[in-house]
């Protein structure tokens, strides 16, 4: 079974949970960007959720299948349609030969995911089938994909006749506002207290310039106190970096694995699925909450999780 690229869409890679564990050695995690999403696409076509999936951003492909298939569409709305019909998202949808899966520009949102039953047959690179394209490995052929481009697949964890046709609630990225918390530091005692109130109180804009490393934000600057160079250390999928500029950038999957400017907050990891799908031009609110309730945030997060794929016949939940 394979997919054949007959356009590819303004960014489509191949990803899955991220190549984790290997920042020591300056390969970040890659991953995908909404991984709600994605674990939801891979279970609504029966794999274990960290299958290899297709990621698209902001404009959505073509895709034809050479073999019947099932897949599923999650994330942000692309106005998916199968050989000219619209399909619906977050649902289990068959595919004859020779259909086509096409897409639009987004109408929300900013990332779509596309699981196909079995996943997709790339080698995995140091644990991970991600596609890193800053150092071109993983995914297919360490880079985006390009019109011509055929995508084996793997077979099925189950037959596709004992998968369910099934739907679960889709997300809803309407809006043009978001409210994002945060746990304050590591580096937060390198602004004014004045500095620190604009954070968490003026309205931040997502710029043109946000991408798969970093969501850039304009808007007020922070107040910082006698700098904000710092001795390099560790970035994780969330950091807020200030650079001297004064207005903050969020670091995302591909971001590099140190940075040395001085980290204002981090991004609790429950809401940065709707961070990422913020498009430009959408305006984020910081809001600051302590660690322990981050802690909290995130295990909510996973239970519902859980709760949602197990309520639908799934038990593939990690």
């Amino acid at each position: 079974m394979s997919v054949c690229v007959l356009s590819p869409g303004a960014l489509t890679t191949v990803q899955d949970g991220g190549r984790n564990g290997y920042g020591y050695l300056g390969f970040n995690a890659s991953g995908v960007m909404d991984e709600r999403a994605y674990r939801i696409a891979n279970a609504l076509v029966g794999n274990f959720t960290d299958e290899a999936v297709l990621e698209m951003a902001m404009l959505g492909g073509r895709f034809e299948f050479t073999a019947p298939c099932l897949f599923a569409v999650t994330g942000a709305d692309m106005g998916a349609t199968l050989s000219g019909e619209e399909i619906r998202m977050y649902q289990t949808i068959f595919a004859d030969e020779g259909d086509v899966l096409a897409f639009s520009a987004a109408k929300t949102g900013f990332y779509t995911y596309i699981a196909f039953a079995g996943g997709i047959d790339v080698e995995p690179v140091l644990g991970s089938r991600s596609t890193n394209l800053k150092c071109g490995i993983g995914g297919f052929q360490g880079r985006k994909l390009q019109k011509g481009d055929v995508l084996a697949l793997r077979e099925p964890a189950l037959p596709p006749e004992r998968l369910p046709r099934v739907r679960v609630p889709a997300e809803s990225y309407a809006g043009d506002t978001a409210e994002v918390r945060v746990v304050l530091g590591p580096q937060d005692d390198y602004f004014t207290k004045a500095g620190l109130q604009t954070f968490l109180s003026a309205p931040y804009r997502v710029t043109a310039n946000t991408d798969r490393m970093g969501c850039k934000l304009d808007g007020a600057k922070i107040e910082y106190k006698d700098g904000v160079d710092i001795i390099s250390d560790g970035i994780v999928f969330g950091s807020i970096q200030v650079p001297p500029a004064g207005t903050p950038m969020v670091m995302l999957a591909d971001r590099q694995t140190t940075g040395g400017y001085a980290k204002i907050a981090t991004v609790v990891s429950a809401d940065l699925p709707k961070l990422v799908q913020c498009r430009p031009g959408d305006t984020v609110y910081f809001r600051a909450v302590s660690a322990h309730q981050a802690e909290k945030l995130y295990k909510k997060e996973q239970r519902a999780l859980d709760r949602l794929l197990l309520r639908y016949g799934k038990d593939l939940v990690r």
